[in-house]
């Protein structure tokens, strides 16, 4: 507020006199300007699909001091919070863009806009959605056949156990169904159990260790035979061993017509999608067991010159099993995308 001095002037007696006291000007000290939080509001959800959406927002007002940061958080619960997942899309007031990844197919979402200045971080308008039932395209390998695949966490499985009898660059893999000749190999070979080429298309085929470590690829392109820590982000994924081979076995029983596994098939739900099957297994001198009681599958990790790490789904049991096993053993193929 700006005032001024100004002259006075008086008459005493008859005569007028004029008083200068002084003309000045005063300013008073300025005043702090009031900051507030920022207005933000959230803009719809679009593009959503199973693992992925976008949203945004726009910040209507700084409230007085700089935004420094803006941008999107979401969770399962109906108030998300930037201690939740959130983004970092730039400062300042205006429209933004944002993108939500890794999220659970069929899933129901809450999201809000976020904006930061010096007073604190204000929140928009609250959205949901639901991500989509995941969709996935089968693969083919280099003979033809058609696997469908599951996603389980952030991996991605085939739902059959491998069929195929070239390697990805088209040489075939020799089928051995002598006993006398499995033993000795050092090499890749596959076969089928029991020799019966009619368990192929359920069960799928038997492959010793050396056929999926050549260096000819054993899986379609684009995917590989899981390691040790890939079987061990599975179990874990799925609440640890004890539990997960319930949740990745086929359910149903062959004495109940309604499944391939033996009684009591313990646990089985199958909720992953993952559908693992007992194709039994040929041991290294040859011979044939357990087929409906057990499947035991192959990991690209060896253990020393003649062992590798092997999982197993049983029929007794809910549990992933893992143990070491002869490279020439022959166990069942599921790959996982690279």
């Amino acid at each position: 507020m700006t005032w001024y001095r100004c002259i006075l002037s008086f008459i005493i007696g008859g005569t007028l006199l004029f008083f200068y006291p002084g003309c000045s000007k005063k300013t008073d000290s300025p005043v702090e300007p009031i900051v507030t939080s920022p207005v933000v509001t959230t803009a719809g959800v679009t593009s959503v699909l199973s693992d992925k959406a976008t949203c945004g927002g726009t910040v209507t007002s700084d409230g007085g001091a700089a935004v420094t940061v803006r941008g999107i958080c979401w969770s399962l619960l109906t108030g998300p919070q930037i201690t939740d997942q959130y983004t970092a899309d730039g400062a300042g007031t205006g429209l933004f863009i944002s993108q939500m990844n890794n999220l659970i197919p069929d899933t129901l979402y809450y999201v809000r806009a976020y904006a930061t200045n010096s007073k604190g971080t204000s929140y928009g308008n609250v959205q949901q959605f639901r991500t989509l039932k995941p969709v996935f395209n089968d693969v083919t390998d280099i003979d033809g056949n058609n696997y469908p695949v599951v996603k389980i966490g952030m991996q991605y499985w085939l739902k059959k156990n491998l069929l195929v009898t070239h390697y990805r660059n088209g040489d075939p893999i020799p089928q051995v169904t002598v006993d006398a000749q499995w033993k000795i190999l050092t090499s890749g070979a596959f076969c089928c159990y029991d020799n019966l080429g009619i368990n192929v298309p359920t069960y799928g085929n038997l492959y010793n260790w050396h056929a999926l470590n050549d260096n000819r690829g054993l899986c379609p392109e684009g995917w590989h035979v899981p390691s040790l820590p890939e079987w061990e982000t599975l179990g874990n994924f799925l609440g640890g061993y004890k539990v997960a081979g319930g949740k990745l076995k086929s359910p149903g029983t062959i004495e109940e017509s309604s499944g391939l596994w033996y009684s009591p098939n313990a646990d089985a739900t199958n909720s992953t999608g993952f559908s693992g099957l007992p194709g039994g297994y040929r041991i290294n001198y040859g011979t044939y067991y357990s087929l409906g009681n057990v499947g035991y599958f192959w990991s690209a990790s060896d253990t020393a010159s003649v062992n590798a790490w092997t999982f197993i789904l049983d029929a007794n049991n809910g549990e992933l099993k893992r143990n070491y096993n002869f490279m020439t053993n022959g166990f069942s193929v599921r790959c996982c995308r690279d």
